[in-house]
């Protein structure tokens, strides 16, 4: 989600809002803009939060003076720095590799309609059928046969991986990059498999353990 309004832009995150100022405009223009662009979706906006405020002009003072608007006025939320800190901390935690990280680990086989949706990597001790799906911001580690719906790094960290004993899912995603099973008769994996996304394309390859 992206809205403008000539000098100010509003994206929207999974922390919240985060607000880009042009520095081109002078305030006054900035400030109206915002009002404008408040007043036109009143009721999208009401109750949102604001996570950051990105600008190399606006002075302390200037911002205050936006957030009060938007808080005041419209009944914004500001989220404070010491929630930032928590939420950056949290992010970093998230693995760079296929070890690191918090880890959810899940025996038995996931049938189909299950759904997993977790903020780290995610191992399953069993089979992922068809109709199955797994989401994970960090790895997907599957100790059997994965068949259904795999998307790591779903917060696009794109050195995420997914790797199976068999891997052989209806549909794969790494960050925003997916790729499907193909129609028709093909070639089913023979023995374990790590999927990677390598100059924005996504590879699958047998895994082993040399470096």
């Amino acid at each position: 989600m992206v809205i403008e309004e000539n000098s100010i832009k509003f994206k929207g995150t999974r922390h919240g809002l985060s607000i880009h100022i042009n520095s081109a405009y002078d305030f006054d223009t900035i400030k109206q803009d915002l009002i404008n662009k408040l007043e036109k979706s009143n009721l999208f906006f009401k109750g949102a939060k604001i996570y950051e405020i990105k600008s190399n002009k606006l002075t302390d003072v200037q911002r205050k003076e936006l957030e009060k608007i938007m808080t005041e006025k419209y009944n914004m939320h500001v989220i404070n720095s010491e929630k930032k800190k928590k939420d950056t901390k949290a992010e970093n935690q998230i693995f760079q590799g296929i070890v690191e990280g918090k880890t959810k680990f899940i025996t038995g086989t996931l049938r189909s309609g299950q759904k997993i949706d977790y903020d780290g990597n995610v191992v399953i001790l069993g089979d992922v059928n068809p109709g199955a799906q797994i989401i994970a911001r960090g790895n997907i580690i599957v100790m059997g046969s994965l068949r259904g719906i795999a998307h790591a790094g779903s917060n696009g960290n794109t050195k995420a991986c997914v790797a199976a004993f068999h891997l052989d899912p209806t549909q794969l995603r790494i960050a925003d990059i997916i790729a499907r099973a193909p129609d028709g008769d093909y070639d089913r994996p023979t023995g374990p498999e790590i999927a990677r996304l390598k100059d924005n394309m996504l590879y699958i390859e047998p895994y082993t353990n040399k470096k």
